[in-house]
């Protein structure tokens, strides 16, 4: 007798994608209180941190945004109910992570910290990883050659 497994309605993310960033970058700026390793260049870096900030907030939340206008769910352990593709979708196929590596780097650069931005590329693996790694193949199975068309036509980030 043999077991039979089917695949997951969903694309199986087991974290959160938030958490990704917000945690390594709480470590990055316990680091620099503990060992300070202080981004020369004040008061510009300051301004691109804020402008990276807000930028990368409007980001994810126009893509929340089209999300909700388009009737599915932005939590990716959840079944998606339409491939979007829409809206800054056009653009990179990951608006939401984009903007939350945005805002990760312009707290870094508002506060003033290395220790945030040398974390910054094991959160871009992590995400890819744990998360992107899940969600394309679950789109591939559920919208087939509509998701292919998009992967091939839009890049992942930028």
């Amino acid at each position: 007798m043999t077991a039979e497994t089917t695949a997951p309605d969903h694309a199986d993310v087991r974290v959160v994608p938030p958490l990704l960033y917000a945690v390594p970058l709480g470590v990055g700026l316990a680091l620099h209180a503990a060992a300070p390793l202080t981004i020369p260049g004040r008061p510009g870096t300051a301004v691109l941190g804020g402008a990276l900030v807000v930028g990368g907030a409007l980001l994810v939340a126009s893509a929340a945004g089209t999300f909700r206008g388009r009737g599915t769910t932005i939590l990716p352990h959840r079944p998606v109910a339409t491939l979007v593709t829409s809206g800054v979708f056009r653009l990179t196929r990951n608006p939401m992570y984009v903007g939350l590596a945005a805002a990760y780097a312009g707290v870094a650069a508002l506060l003033g910290s290395w220790w945030p931005l040398a974390l910054l590329p094991l959160v871009l693996v992590a995400v890819d990883r744990l998360v992107i790694a899940r969600e394309e193949p679950y789109l591939a199975r559920a919208f087939g050659a509509q998701y292919e068309a998009y992967r091939r036509r839009v890049r992942r980030w930028l």
